[in-house]
């Protein structure tokens, strides 16, 4: 995983654009409305999450809309799956050691 995915993401108002763009494809003054700020820091912040690969843009007579693309959210879900198998393996071993000790608390308390 790369980080500037997540340096990406690190940004707030990307963050809310993405966030706004989660319910579906936006116009730009859609956009301004919902992250409270201008237009141009609007559209500048687009550009640069379409240059990274999270936003498409299509052309809708003089309105531009956005949506985003699936690609780098995949990555960052291959990403935490990665680390889900770890968190999923210890917790695995940590439910047996319970059941061990469970097992011995009870077998202690029958004798």
């Amino acid at each position: 995983m790369q980080e500037d995915v997540f340096q990406m993401l690190a940004d707030p108002t990307r963050f809310r654009i993405v966030e706004a763009l989660a319910d579906g494809e936006r116009a730009v003054g859609d956009l301004v409305r919902a992250v409270d700020i201008d237009q141009s820091g609007v559209s500048r912040h687009l550009r640069i999450l379409g240059e990274a690969g999270f936003v498409a843009m299509r052309p809708d007579g003089a309105r531009r809309l956005y949506s985003l693309k699936p690609e780098p959210f995949q990555a960052i879900e291959d990403w935490v799956r990665s680390y889900r198998k770890l968190w999923e393996g210890r917790l695995d071993r940590f439910d047996a050691a319970l059941a061990r000790r469970q097992g011995e608390r009870q077998s202690g308390e029958e004798t």
